[in-house]
Order: structure tokens, then C-alpha cells, then sequence
């Protein structure tokens, strides 16, 4: 199939409209007429992932976080974005972004992440539409089955998104069990006030500042920084068995391979 033909599907999936104002998802790179046989996916489009994309010859670079964010005045070899997008064209693959559309669209992202928990999803943590009556967006407020201590909070989250460590802010001064929760993927700072009035007892995110999580935790919420990346990377899975399903032997479906961009040492 065509790449503009492939677009439209995955616009079934998650809307480009459906993203924030700011975001840039989309076709971002190469032809849209380009005849797509094998793609591959990943969170961000690093050097790495697009050697890897070059390497295995794929037609097609899907990811998460959109690699063009502000816009570009050269596109050359002197500048590390414009440079990988000089070496996706140079390569004939096109490059595709689905970031905060996929955040926000049923059955991804914020409903993917809440079924990873076990979380009984109750309603969005900030809505930004409604789609037949009901409302969608960024992030889930939501029950555990049962309640769990903070430290408990923070192993299971470990577990059920396969992390090797989770920041937790709380520790000391949040004794009570926790059932109640919002769970907002990716950078989360910005949802702490969405949280607070939701009346959650803790929210799970990333990219929390000092700041954030000591003035939450004084206003009786706990954060858990699981980190962007950790929480994200569903994204990963979910479009491979996406992609086989709508395509089945028609598309060749690769995935990035797990790269923390951060380590505890």
C-alpha cells in the first residue's frame, strides 16, 4: 500500500485533529506516495533509530514524538534534527508522528497505560473532546482494585510497566493507603493541578521537576515519576500489533529495541 493510504488508517486510530495545539504530529519527512512494505517503530526518532531504519531498508519511520517540533529554517548535515531528516530523505523513508493525538484518542495511550496499571478508568485526567457523547483526553482518573501503600503503588508500577526504578515523592509524609489514582504519561507537571482537584491521592508521570513533586506532596498528593520513556513505550507494542493486524504478511512490522535515555549508576 501507499503511504498516504497506510496515514489514513492510522488517522482512524488517533485523528491528527485530535492533537494539542502546540504538538506537530503527522507526515513529517519523505513521500506520501511512497509504496510501504515494512516499517518500523519506535518512541523517538534518534540517530540510532534512524540508522536502524536505514539499515533494515524500511519504507517507513513511525513514531511517538514527533522529531520536528519548532520550525526549521535549514535543513542540512549541520544541525542534529535536520541532519537525521537529511538522512531519512536521502534513504527514501518516509517519517510519520503520532504524539499527542494518540495521547488523547480512545483506546490509546491514557486507556492503554490505565489497563498496563489494572486501573478501573473513571474519566479523563484533562478532557480535550468528545466523541458520541463521551468525553476523551489526556490522562485517566481511575480506581486500583485494591487499595496499596505508596511504596506498593511505586513496585507495581515497576512491574506492570517493566521499569528499573520509579521516582516517588510522598514517601515520608503520605502514610495512608492509596486507591484513587490519575495516571498521566509522558511530562506530567503540568497535570498536578488536574490531579489535585480530581482529588486523587497520587498521580504517575514523568519529567517532575524538585519543585513539582515537594509542592504536591504538600498539598497531599503523591507523584510518581516513572519517567517518560517508561510510561511511553506501550506505544512501541501496541502499533507492531496494530499494523499486523489491519496488514497481516503485507507489511513487515520492526521495532526499535528498549533504550532508556536514562540510568541510575
Amino acid at each position: 500500500m501507499q503511504c498516504n493510504e497506510m496515514i489514513r488508517q492510522l488517522n482512524r486510530l488517533a485523528p491528527e485533529e485530535y492533537a494539542c495545539e502546540w504538538d506537530n504530529p503527522g507526515l513529517l519527512a519523505g513521500r506520501s506516495d511512497k509504496a510501504v512494505h515494512k516499517v518500523l517503530v519506535a518512541l523517538d526518532a534518534t540517530d540510532e533509530v534512524v540508522e536502524q531504519a536505514i539499515a533494515e531498508r524500511v519504507d517507513l519511520l513511525l513514531t511517538h514524538h514527533p522529531l520536528i517540533f519548532k520550525p526549521l529554517k535549514k535543513v542540512n548535515d549541520q544541525d542534529f534534527i535536520s541532519r537525521r531528516i537529511v538522512k531519512l530523505i536521502q534513504a527514501d523513508i518516509s517519517y510519520y508522528a503520532m504524539h499527542t493525538n494518540f495521547d488523547a484518542a480512545p483506546g490509546c495511550m491514557a486507556d492503554l497505560a490505565a489497563r498496563q496499571l489494572g486501573l478501573t478508568a473513571e474519566a479523563p485526567l484533562e478532557v480535550t473532546g468528545e466523541l458520541q457523547g463521551s468525553a476523551f483526553g489526556i490522562g485517566k482518573i481511575g480506581t486500583l482494585p485494591q487499595p496499596v501503600s505508596l511504596p506498593q503503588l511505586g513496585e507495581l508500577v515497576k512491574e506492570r510497566f517493566g521499569l528499573p526504578f520509579v521516582t516517588v515523592y510522598g514517601l515520608e509524609q503520605i502514610r495512608g493507603s492509596i486507591r484513587r489514582i490519575a495516571l498521566s504519561p509522558g511530562s506530567g507537571g503540568s497535570m498536578i493541578g488536574a490531579a489535585e482537584a480530581a482529588g486523587v491521592q497520587a498521580l504517575i508521570t514523568g519529567d517532575i521537576s524538585h519543585h513539582e513533586g515537594i509542592d504536591a506532596v504538600a498539598n497531599g498528593l503523591a507523584v510518581l515519576d516513572a519517567g517518560h520513556y517508561g510510561l511511553e513505550r506501550i506505544f512501541i507494542d501496541f502499533m507492531r500489533g496494530f499494523l499486523q493486524e489491519q496488514y497481516g504478511d503485507a507489511l513487515a512490522v520492526l521495532t526499535a529495541a528498549p533504550a532508556f535515555p536514562a540510568q541510575v549508576i
